[in-house]
């Protein structure tokens, strides 16, 4: 009878503690949620405009946006360096996506052979991950459509479109302006402005060269930002309204180039390779810098492939050299003019006279002249060029004294005009020589005929031959050239505060005045005659050999070889009588100064005079106008007004 009850009682006892237990964990659970929901509260009322502007800034984003390259401008506001509108393809690496199916499925749309699919891959390697890579600019407008109608394919690839630097006048300006290109993982830094992330941007372009280059920093801008829709992964989703921040343009530079001077004197040498530089002698202006054979920087910004750039980097005449400023030559018989200060500064006359009988013996050997002179004051000499006369002079003046006026004349210096990798060249002296040749550091009295030629150890450049040519046509100042005008509007200086030149101004007129008979009636006579009226040119033949003749090693003149040929100089000022514009033209391994170069110098400085409005008021001066005369047989044309 017992046995009921005792069973009953255990299944009281098991109850309860049920009961207990799950009063228990039901609070545990009521108090959960009660904090959870009293948390959620929290959240949704007190930290409600917290959280929605986290919010807003996980769903937008800012993608930086380059800004306007600078304007760059010859003297009278043509357009040499400018920007246009540019479409490009754009690939951001997926994650779990493999990049060469994507790549390989593009190639079906746009021309793209196995070495760019590579280099594009490999870039692809070296860019962060969602950070667009540049695949191909500058892409038509039926490529721009057959990649946008196949975006569902073609994963994390967009087309967009941007701006692309573009020089109008191609290889005219090339080595004064240089040319832009993509940013490389040497460029970026950790500190200053290339460290900026614009820099990662696959649309944004630094100077390579010249003066993208030098004022590079200047010509940048400030980027923009451009506000956009990102999902989870960061990936662009769309463009969001409003809250664009604008760019800002990069500044202009106006240079002291004149565009038609610098197209003409490009077109002045063909298929020669040479360089030319024009001056105004009162202001130190730049208007023409040429270097021929030129390129044409469109095709750098572009991207050349391999096979293109080795072209251009072997072509004997060496079109991405720029041989105004960083090429260095003998000056030749040039050099005479600058030597003829020289003397008449160490007193000696002008008027001395020398025999030529077409050669001079000295230290046991015998040097050649190209003519048979006679007796030869310094005006016949530098207007006939005389190497006797030349000779002579130099071994009484030494080294030293020589080299001293040719740095005078801006000869075997660097000038700042901006454009990085100037050569300065080289005129020897005495200590030269102490520096340069250890075993033998003694000047040798046989080694002063050959400097007084413009020969020997002497190496200049044609920007330094002009300096030269403006110094000796102005008279009374060292000029400096100027590249640059101005930098976004504010002016460069000028050479209104260049230093006086300290040369007796006699002295620089009498030998103004042999340069003018050189054009008249001596080495470039037939040559160097501009044909406009009353106004002519002065200037100064050379004819430099680039190899020693001993040997065989050189050939005079235009016979031989190329590259074995003499080069040919011409360097001068006009008006004769009022300089206004010096030049200097050097046409490598162009044979006689007289016959290659200058006639270019002619043509270049013709056009420069008729683009002078004072110059061509002059040259297009109207004939006095007949007048009566008393005998009544009518009008005398050229009478006295």
């Amino acid at each position: 009878m017992t046995q009921p009850s005792i069973i009953l009682s255990d299944v009281n006892a098991r109850q309860s503690v049920f009961h207990r237990r799950a009063f228990l964990l039901g609070g545990g659970i009521a108090a959960g949620i009660a904090a959870l929901g009293g948390r959620l509260g929290y959240l949704q009322l007190v930290e409600n405009a917290r959280y929605a502007k986290l919010s807003t800034s996980n769903q937008f984003n800012f993608r930086l946006v380059p800004p306007p390259r600078g304007l760059i401008t010859d003297r009278n506001g043509a357009i040499l360096a400018t920007n246009r509108p540019n479409f490009r393809l754009l690939y951001a690496r997926q994650k779990d996506q493999d990049p060469e199916t994507v790549i390989s499925t593009l190639a079906a749309y746009l021309p793209m052979d196995e070495a760019r699919q590579q280099r594009i891959l490999k870039d692809l390697g070296n860019a962060p991950r969602n950070t667009p890579v540049a695949i191909m600019e500058d892409i038509t407008w039926e490529q721009f459509s057959a990649v946008n109608i196949r975006g569902t394919e073609l994963p994390g690839v967009t087309a967009d479109m941007g701006e692309v630097r573009v020089y109008p006048h191609g290889g005219a300006f090339a080595h004064v302006i240089g040319y832009v290109a993509k940013v490389n993982k040497e460029d970026i830094t950790e500190t200053g402005p290339n460290a900026e992330p614009i820099m990662l941007h696959p649309g944004f372009r630094i100077g390579r060269q010249g003066l993208e280059k030098a004022l590079d920093l200047e010509l940048r801008g400030r980027p923009g930002a451009q506000k956009v829709e990102v999902d989870a992964r960061g990936r662009q989703v769309r463009l969001a309204p409003g809250g664009d921040v604008p760019a800002t343009p990069g500044k202009e530079v106006q240079l002291s180039l004149d565009m038609d001077l610098q197209l003409r004197g490009l077109e002045l040498f063909g298929e020669e390779s040479g360089a030319a530089v024009l001056m105004d002698c009162r202001s130190g202006d730049i208007l023409a810098m040429v270097s021929a054979p030129s390129f044409d920087a469109n095709r750098f910004v572009r991207g050349l492939s391999g096979a293109e750039y080795k072209a251009l980097a072997e072509y004997d005449h060496k079109p991405l050299f720029n041989k105004a400023l960083t090429a260095t030559y003998p000056p030749g018989s040039t050099f005479k003019t600058l030597v003829a200060v020289a003397a008449l500064e160490a007193g000696i006359s002008a008027d001395m006279t020398i025999n030529c009988p077409g050669h001079w013996n000295f230290g046991g050997r015998r040097w050649r002249c190209d003519g048979v002179h006679g007796p030869t004051n310094m005006h016949d000499a530098i207007a006939s060029s005389c190497d006797t006369y030349f000779y002579t002079i130099s071994l009484r003046l030494g080294p030293d004294r020589i080299a001293d006026t040719a740095r005078r004349f801006g000869l075997g210096q660097a000038f700042d005009i901006g454009i990085p990798g100037q050569k300065k060249g080289l005129i020897p002296d005495t200590a030269y020589k102490r520096r340069a040749f250890l075993r033998d550091p003694v000047w040798h009295p046989g080694e002063t005929p050959s400097f007084g030629i413009g020969q020997g150890y002497t190496l200049v450049t044609a920007l330094q031959q002009c300096v030269a040519a403006a110094r000796m046509a102005n008279g009374r100042k060292a000029l400096v050239p100027r590249l640059i005008r101005s930098v976004g509007g504010v002016p460069r200086p000028d050479a209104s505060a260049a230093p006086d030149l300290d040369f007796d101004p006699a002295h620089l007129a009498l030998v103004r005045e042999a340069m003018g008979s050189v054009t008249t009636r001596g080495t470039a006579a037939r040559t160097g005659q501009i044909g406009l009226g009353d106004v002519r040119m002065s200037g100064k033949t050379g004819t430099a050999q680039g190899y020693n003749y001993n040997g065989g090693r050189g050939v005079h003149g235009t016979a031989g070889p190329w590259h074995l040929r003499d080069h040919a100089w011409f360097t001068g000022f006009a008006p004769h009588d009022t300089p206004r514009y010096a030049i200097a033209v050097l046409v490598e391994h162009g044979g006689f100064g007289a016959q290659a170069a200058a006639p270019r110098a002619r043509d270049l400085m013709r056009l420069a005079l008729l683009k002078d409005p004072e110059l061509r008021s002059r040259i297009e001066r109207p004939p006095a106008p007949p007048v009566e005369v008393a005998d009544g047989r009518g009008p005398v044309e050229g009478g006295p007004a």
